[in-house]
């Protein structure tokens, strides 16, 4: 049995199951008690289970990650809300050099069951310091889990999957998929970590995306569908590890590629799947792969300007078309 959520309410499902289910489970982050943070997905939380467990932070990003790494160490599973993910970046230390690197560096005496809720991504005018996708910087970190559901059904089991894992998880929320809605599971469930799905079989092209781009993807999947071009969208779902035996299996049927991701195109995550499958699928393909990505600019505010230069699914679905035509 499932029933029809919102994305955003499945997240706050997750929290309130697993607080429930395991008593070291807390909450930390900027106005998430009596506000229910930026984005009131932890409204209501602290009224349930207390402010010893869902506590408000200071404006201070490498201070409470730090507070939460520490608090790992000892036991506890915190789970902490950063406001914007471009303020992650003031806590590249604790994540980078602490969270990363401590269970390796400390011979496996401790670990770091840490989740950083990452509201991230384009699309509400929000200007360049409150939009950015910065996933690429800990896909290419080792030691740190990277997840990013696309879907309500995800949102809630990656979430409960990356707060019982043992290792220190970026989970990356896309702010315009909040209001979306989809069928989620009745009961417990977790969705497994490190495993892409297939969200729509095509023999042409295979799209390669994750979290909003996902959506993108499927809508010109769709417009695809009606000039005779079968598409087949991978959502990746984790980031880190990545799971490539979906995406060759993909390429391997298609013979071609599209990688799709929000972030600049410089450096990105999809940089890191093109060069892979390059390396291991090039007896399959039929023609180069290719990318669709954000211009290598800061994000605009201006919402004509941010809307031009985030990929959407015509891009998507001109690329595709242009990679099948061409080849």
């Amino acid at each position: 049995m499932s029933h029809t959520e919102y994305y955003s309410h499945a997240i706050r499902q997750a929290l309130e199951e697993e607080m429930e289910r395991d008593e070291t489970v807390i909450l930390l982050g900027e106005d998430i008690a009596e506000y229910g943070g930026a984005f009131k997905l932890t409204e209501g939380i602290a009224e349930r289970f207390g402010t010893e467990r869902v506590r408000n932070t200071p404006i201070s990003e490498n201070g409470f990650v730090g507070v939460a790494v520490g608090a790992a160490m000892t036991g506890l599973r915190p789970v902490v809300e950063i406001m914007f993910m471009d303020f992650i970046t003031l806590a590249f230390d604790q994540l980078v050099n602490h969270a990363a690197k401590f269970h390796y560096q400390f011979g496996e005496q401790c670990r770091i069951p840490l989740v950083v809720r990452c509201p991230a991504g384009a699309g509400r005018g929000y200007g360049p310091t409150h939009s950015q996708s910065l996933e690429r910087y800990f896909v290419s970190t080792p030691g740190i889990v990277v997840l990013a559901p696309a879907t309500a059904e995800d949102a809630k089991g990656l979430l409960k999957s990356a707060i019982r894992c043992d290792d220190p998880v970026i989970f990356v929320e896309s702010k315009l998929l909040y209001s979306t809605r989809g069928e989620v599971p009745e009961g417990d469930y977790t969705t497994p970590i490190g495993e892409a799905a297939i969200r729509r079989e095509g023999a042409d092209v295979t799209i390669v995306t994750y979290s909003r781009m996902v959506q993108e993807a499927l809508r010109a999947a769709e417009a695809l569908a009606g000039r005779g071009v079968e598409a087949e969208v991978v959502d990746l779902r984790t980031l880190a590890p990545l799971d490539m035996g979906t995406v060759i299996e993909s390429v391997g049927n298609t013979g071609r590629v599209l990688i799709v991701e929000e972030g600049w195109l410089t450096g990105g995550v999809g940089a890191e799947i093109a060069a892979r499958v390059a390396d291991e699928c090039f007896e399959y393909l039929e023609a180069p792969p290719r990318r669709v990505a954000a211009a290598d600019a800061p994000v605009p505010a201006s919402r004509v300007l941010e809307d031009a230069a985030t990929p959407g699914y015509a891009d998507i679905a001109r690329a595709a078309a242009a990679l099948v035509a061409d080849y």
